[in-house]
């Protein structure tokens, strides 16, 4: 870690503008258990984001829509017990905030009280922003989330990177603006072209995470189970695999499987 985020016991999003202020980059990575949990934040990431990616990863949905507000607050409080340093942000699923700005306070009260969250991240701009008001007015800290928004999957219809045109473009560059305006204190901007996400990022006062978007933003977030090679399905361009995970486990267990067949496992010393 560098010099500023090494003096840092915890990482509040007051350190997250400081980290940008000073030129520090954000390293955020998301986490759905406990275990997982306490090895990210002992390794130094700054932030952790309990995303909505759970319904991927690990219940193997085909999409993020399925997750309840239940299921994040049960993954995102076992991620709390684990951590010590790091800002834990949670997303508030589909159907938890759209639309309707008494529901999406109630779902983020739920979220910071029940599972002792940090802060919440929320899909959209000027669509949402009611709700984002009525939230950050009961004090509840609100990160933005544009671009690839893939709880609105089935509205785009694909996958591909967003804001190529120039219309969709200057309106994301209007909803940044206006995210900041009202209060958020982060924005992610995910799977749009890096010039975009650049002049985003150059604009704004508060921090910029990419996924998918560039270099010149001032931090990145990954899904950890990604990232470590963990899942094997997903192959996106702006995916970097860190370890391959998949094969170390599936090595350790076959090596299991056969130690218990040919009786080799427990030897004496295993044994009591």
């Amino acid at each position: 870690m560098s010099s500023y985020s090494s003096k840092i016991k915890r990482v509040t999003t007051h350190q997250l503008l400081s980290m940008k202020e000073h030129g520090e980059k954000i390293s955020m990575l998301t986490a759905y258990d406990y275990s997982m949990a306490k090895i990210l934040d002992r390794a130094g990431i700054d932030v952790l984001l309990v995303g909505d990616s759970a319904s991927n990863v690990m219940a193997g949905h085909e999409t993020t829509l399925p997750i309840t507000l239940d299921q994040m607050i049960y993954h995102a409080s076992s991620v709390i017990r684990a951590i010590e340093r790091c800002l834990v942000v949670v997303d508030l699923p589909f159907g938890s905030y759209q639309g309707n700005s008494r529901e999406a306070l109630n779902s983020s009260i739920r979220i910071m009280k029940e599972a002792g969250a940090h802060a919440i991240k929320m899909e959209g701009g000027e669509e949402i922003i009611e709700s984002i008001k009525r939230i950050l007015s009961a004090g509840v800290p609100v990160m933005g989330h544009l671009g690839l928004t893939p709880q609105s999957i089935y509205k785009f219809g694909t996958y591909t990177v967003r804001a190529k045109e120039e219309e969709e473009a200057e309106k994301l560059v209007r909803d940044a603006k206006l995210l900041e305006e009202t209060g958020c204190f982060a924005l992610v901007l995910e799977k749009i072209p890096a010039q975009l996400a650049k002049r985003v990022s150059e604009s704004l006062t508060i921090p910029v995470i990419g996924i998918g978007a560039g270099p010149d933003v001032d931090g990145q977030v990954l899904v950890t189970h990604d990232m470590l090679g963990i899942t094997q399905e997903f192959h996106p361009r702006f995916l970097r695999k860190y370890a391959d995970v998949s094969e170390i486990m599936l090595d350790a267990v076959q090596s299991y499987i056969s130690d218990v067949k040919s009786v080799s496992f427990p030897n004496e010393s295993e044994s009591y």
